[in-house]
C-alpha cells in the first residue's frame, strides 16, 4: 500500500473527513483490521487565511510547498492537498517535489464524467467559484461550468468561512443552500458539484435534485484506489 500525505488543516473540520474517509475505504476494500498509510501535516489555518484575504498566493503556495516535501520526506509516496480553494497555488506546491499531487479538481472531472454530465455547477469558496483556476480545470477536462450568481456566491462564501469552517451548521444555511441549488438547476445545471470540503458537512445528496459531486469523498476515494494500486493517478487535462 502506498503511504498517502494528506496536507491538511484548511480547515481541520474538513480533514477529519479525510481521515475518516480514507481510512473507511481502505477497511472496506481490505476488510479486517485494515486501515490506510497515511501521513498527515497540519497547517495553521489562520495563517492561510490571511494570506487568503490579503491576496498573498505566493506567500501561500511557498508554505504548502514546504509542507508538501514534509510529507514526502515523512515518507509520503503521493500528496492529496485537503482543500478545493488552495489548489489555486498547486503548481506552486509541485515545485521541486519528488511524488505527485493527486489534484482535486481531475479526481472530480473524472466522477463527474463517468456520471454521464457534462453540464455541471460549482458551489465552493469565493474564490473557487470566482476564479478561473478551478474552473478552467473542470473546463479543461470537457465540462461546461455554471456558478452561482454574485448574491448566491456571498452568501454560499459567508456560511463556509462564518460558520462551517469553525465546526457551526445550521439549519437555515441548509434551507439557503438548497435553494442556491435549485437556482444552478434552473439554469441547466446536471448535475453540483460540492466544490469545498466544508459543504459536505452541510449538504448532502438529498438536497439537490441532480447528482451531487461531494470532493471530499472523490478525493479521497481516488487517494485511496491509487494508493492500493487499482486505479492509476487521474489524469490532467490534455
Amino acid at each position: 500500500m502506498r503511504v498517502i500525505g494528506l496536507l491538511g488543516g484548511m480547515s481541520w473540520e474538513s480533514s477529519i473527513e479525510y481521515y475518516r474517509l480514507v481510512n473507511e475505504r481502505v477497511k472496506a476494500v481490505l476488510g479486517g483490521f485494515h486501515s490506510a498509510h497515511t501521513v498527515l501535516y497540519s497547517v495553521d489555518f489562520a495563517a492561510i487565511e490571511r494570506m487568503q484575504a490579503d491576496g498573498r498566493w505566493d506567500d501561500a503556495g511557498a508554505e504548502l510547498n514546504r509542507a508538501a516535501k514534509a510529507l514526502e520526506a515523512a515518507g509520503a509516496d503521493f500528496v492529496v492537498l485537503c482543500t478545493n480553494t488552495m489548489h489555486k497555488v498547486a503548481a506552486q506546491l509541485e515545485d521541486g517535489l519528488g511524488v505527485p499531487l493527486l489534484h482535486l479538481g481531475d479526481a472530480t472531472a473524472a466522477a463527474v464524467k463517468a456520471a454521464g454530465v457534462r453540464r455541471v455547477g460549482l458551489l465552493g469558496t469565493g474564490f473557487t467559484m470566482g476564479q478561473p483556476f478551478y474552473r478552467d480545470r473542470l473546463a479543461a477536462h470537457g465540462l461546461d461550468v455554471l456558478v452561482p450568481g454574485a448574491e448566491d456566491r456571498d452568501l454560499v462564501h459567508r456560511v463556509i468561512y462564518d460558520e462551517l469552517v469553525l465546526g457551526v451548521v445550521k439549519p437555515e444555511s441548509r434551507e439557503a443552500y438548497r435553494a442556491v441549488i435549485a437556482r444552478l438547476v434552473e439554469a441547466g445545471a446536471e448535475g453540483v458539484i460540492y466544490g469545498c470540503t466544508e459543504i459536505e458537512l452541510l449538504v448532502g445528496p438529498a438536497d439537490s435534485p441532480v447528482p451531487t459531486f461531494p470532493t471530499t469523498r472523490l478525493h479521497a476515494d481516488a487517494a485511496v484506489d491509487y494508493a492500493l494500486g487499482t486505479t492509476s493517478l487521474p489524469l490532467p487535462p490534455t
